[in-house]
Order: C-alpha cells, then sequence, then structure tokens
C-alpha cells in the first residue's frame, strides 16, 4: 500500500506532465508564491488556545480533535489526503479523538465533499476563513488561480464559497486536546506537501 506522500507525489508528476507549459508555468508561479508569502511565524502553534473553541466545534464532543483544512473539493491534493484521513477513522475513535474537515466552501459543497470521498467524519464550513484567519494560515490566492481552474472546466468560486476573494487555508493537520489547547500542527505552504496519517496517530500517542 502506498503511503499518502508517494500518492501525492505521483499526482504531482501525473498533473505536472500532462498540462500545457503555459498553465504549468502559472501553476509554478503560485507555487512559489503561496510559499514566499506564507508567514510561519503568525501561524497557530503548540500551546496556543484554539480560538472560540467550544462554540465551533461544539462543546458537546470530549476528547481531543484534529482538525484537518483543506482548500476546496476542486484540489485533487486534498480529495487524496480526506480519503486517507477517512482510512484511520476508526483508529481515531478507539483512541478517544475526533477528526473534523475545515475549508471555506458554503455547507452544500461540503456535503458534495464529503459523498465524493466517502467520509464518515465532519465536514465543516468555515465561511469566509474565518477560523483560518484566526489561526494564521489564510493565502489569497492570485488572479492567476482563474486561468489554471479554467483549464480543468472553471469554478464557481460564489457558487462554491459564498464570496469572490479567491482566499483558501493553507493546508493543515492541528491536534487539539479536549480543554481546546493546540498540543500539535503541521502547516506546510506547498499544497501538494501533507502529513502522514501515520503521524497523526503518532501524536495521539505521545500525547
Amino acid at each position: 500500500m502506498a503511503t499518502l506522500t508517494e500518492q501525492l507525489s505521483q499526482l504531482y508528476t501525473n498533473i505536472h506532465s500532462t498540462i500545457p507549459k503555459e498553465i504549468l508555468d502559472k501553476v509554478k508561479t503560485m507555487e512559489s508564491e503561496h510559499s514566499a508569502s506564507f508567514d510561519v511565524s503568525k501561524a497557530a502553534k503548540a500551546g496556543d488556545k484554539l480560538p472560540d473553541f467550544k462554540s465551533r466545534m461544539h462543546s458537546e464532543r470530549k476528547g481531543n480533535i484534529v482538525l484537518f483544512f483543506y482548500r476546496g473539493e476542486w484540489c485533487p491534493y486534498c480529495n487524496l489526503e480526506l480519503r486517507a484521513l477517512q482510512k484511520i477513522v476508526p483508529e481515531l475513535a478507539a483512541k478517544g479523538t475526533t477528526l473534523v474537515a475545515v475549508s471555506p466552501e458554503l455547507p452544500h459543497q461540503a456535503f458534495v465533499t464529503s459523498q465524493k470521498n466517502e467520509l464518515t467524519f465532519p465536514v465543516l464550513s468555515d465561511l469566509g476563513n474565518g477560523l483560518a484567519r484566526q489561526l494564521g494560515i489564510v493565502f489569497k490566492q492570485p488572479d492567476t488561480i482563474k486561468d489554471v481552474l479554467g483549464f480543468w472546466g472553471g469554478l464557481d468560486w460564489k457558487a462554491h464559497c459564498g464570496d469572490e476573494s479567491y482566499e483558501v487555508p493553507v493546508p493543515a493537520t492541528i491536534l487539539i486536546d479536549k480543554t481546546g489547547t493546540i498540543r500539535n500542527t503541521f502547516i506546510d505552504p506547498q499544497w501538494t506537501k501533507r502529513l502522514e496519517p501515520a503521524t497523526v496517530l503518532k501524536w495521539i500517542d505521545e500525547l
């Protein structure tokens, strides 16, 4: 069974080897801008409290929470990770941990994402990237994203996210304990880099 990293690498190779050079150049420029503009010092870190923890994550949930911020159903890397995380849901539950996926997509689109990837864990809408912004992980995509998305048939951003900001969260995996304290984070502005599900389980074992 290939690891998530191996699957992501294969996906990257497939995409970069099949799209026209003019689109590939725009993708590479976006990747560079994404990394250059992200200020890791402003992002959430271990020891921080999750903003508005109880109301956002529902106070009735007990135990630890793993928050996974993804860009949207339109992102193939995000879908790949969502499916990989689904495979460890039983192990997370056995460890008293709930997995929650979060994106700026509207609720109906979040439902589409959940159904498409056959997810059994909550997929929530962070409209306007409110929580992601408080965690310091919001990225405003350049106008070239419209050309890139257009190559794959286009995307009605407002219909998906309720605005035309083209803002997305930096893909992030965040472990929060039952007090709402962040215990570990993986936040990488390179959207093709993701945390292995096995590492998530290791984080929990080390609490």
